[in-house]
């Protein structure tokens, strides 16, 4: 119920969170930017988040808003494009001025993004979803100014977590087909050395572009290499296109997928009889931690079913960060904000959950000059010096009607199998 309420209602979210007023620390309300796909390949995926960001807009209202004003949320859709979402971004910036960036979600939207709008505009980015290395070697190179922060970890655990999936399963010879983005790129060319790092073989590595009618060309490549498995890295419309035509041409059922085609979407539009032997890997949540159990049944709550999908946990606590950084900032600009980031994630300080009353504590304990430590929907959050976080993954298969959770791997677990495959 929950997925199908958010795709019918993603209109009306355009049209609701598209409102006036400006954005400064005395006029209310205050606006902060978000930069979804809410249409084109990861539009089933970008209406997700995007609600579940409203909903955190929602959950910081309740509590207060941020220094005694309502947040807005502006919403503003990428179609998952490089240049569309640069231009969105600006819009956001030059014309709404707002001082923090949400977004985007595919790695190739958001470097541009950050690169050309958000370092430049001195405004804070945060994405649920982007896993690139290359956000982390920008910021090593000084080039993100500190501007860059991201609530998901990055695609060098996805790569080793494929591979280790891959290997248990017994998989000996496997093609790869990944989208031509720099999400793609990087996690596939990283699956290919941690796969041959864990003795298995990549018979072929096969590009694709986005939007297309038919993949046949690709699927045919793949096949032509004699695979006993596919590892596939794409978003739920092509991906099901791709593994359609796949199907269709003799290939095998010996699926390993990446996170975003952990999706009903892709499953209903596939069928569950050729999606039987596909096993998957996604970004997970610290196990016994109140706040994660807080934050499930508030989404329960709230949507009538389980946050399952990608990036649901993830782009809450990036609204949430955010705001709580605007909270604690002594004027809201991106600088300041940045600068505040790390202290509402702060290791040492008190820690406060998602709930209402757990941000209704946050705001008493900044108002009273103390850092906090926000622990969120995916448990606690700290950001390294290049804006990064670590998390947990589980391991899914799907059933007939969704995906269920069928291994769990904890950061000790994902820092030692990295350990291994780095030598």
């Amino acid at each position: 119920m929950f997925l199908k309420s958010l795709t019918t209602g993603a209109a009306a979210l355009l049209a609701g969170l598209a409102l006036t007023g400006t954005a400064s620390a005395q006029d209310c309300p205050i606006k902060i930017g978000s930069i979804y796909p809410t249409s084109g390949p990861m539009g089933l995926v970008g209406e997700r988040i995007a609600k579940t960001t409203q909903f955190a807009v929602e959950v910081m209202n309740e509590a207060g808003g941020v220094k005694g004003c309502e947040v807005e949320l502006m919403l503003r859709d990428t179609q998952g494009d490089p240049k569309v979402g640069v231009d969105a971004a600006k819009n956001l910036v030059d014309v709404e001025g707002v001082p923090v960036l949400l977004g985007a979600v595919s790695s190739g939207v958001s470097l541009p993004v950050l690169t050309s709008v958000a370092v430049p505009s001195n405004v804070v980015q945060i994405s649920c979803c982007s896993s690139s290395p290359s956000f982390t070697a920008l910021a090593q190179d000084g080039g993100t100014d500190g501007f860059w922060f991201r609530t998901y970890a990055t695609s060098r655990t996805q790569a080793a977590v494929g591979a280790k999936i891959t290997m248990d399963q017994g998989y000996k010879n496997t093609a790869v087909i990944y989208v031509n983005t720099d999400f793609g790129v990087n996690a596939a060319e990283q699956y290919k050395k941690d796969l041959e790092a864990l003795g298995g073989t990549v018979t072929a590595m096969v590009p694709y572009a986005e939007k297309q009618q038919s993949y046949r060309a690709e699927v045919s490549a793949a096949l032509d290499s004699n695979p006993d498995s596919l590892y596939l890295v794409a978003f739920p419309v092509d991906g099901a296109t791709l593994t359609r035509e796949w199907i269709s041409l003799g290939g095998t059922k010996n699926l390993v997928v990446n996170n975003s085609l952990r999706s009903t979407d892709y499953l209903e539009a596939v069928g569950f009889e050729h999606l039987d032997q596909v096993v998957g890997y996604d970004a997970s949540q610290p196990r016994g931690i109140q706040a994660v159990s807080d934050f499930d049944a508030m989404f329960q709550a709230k949507f009538d079913g389980p946050p399952d999908g990608p990036g649901l946990h993830s782009s809450f606590d990036a609204a949430i960060v955010s705001m709580l950084a605007m909270e604690a900032a002594d004027e809201l600009t991106g600088a300041a904000i940045r600068e505040k980031i790390r202290a509402v994630t702060d290791p040492a300080g008190k820690e406060v959950g998602p709930t209402v009353e757990g941000l209704q504590m946050a705001k008493e304990l900044l108002a009273a000059g103390e850092t906090i430590r926000y622990v969120g929907a995916t448990g606690p959050l700290q950001f390294d010096v290049n804006g990064d976080v670590n998390a947990p993954k589980l391991i899914w298969k799907f059933n007939e009607e969704a995906s269920e959770e069928v291994g769990y791997l904890s950061l000790e677990e994902i820092d030692a199998l990295v350990r291994e495959l780095d030598g």
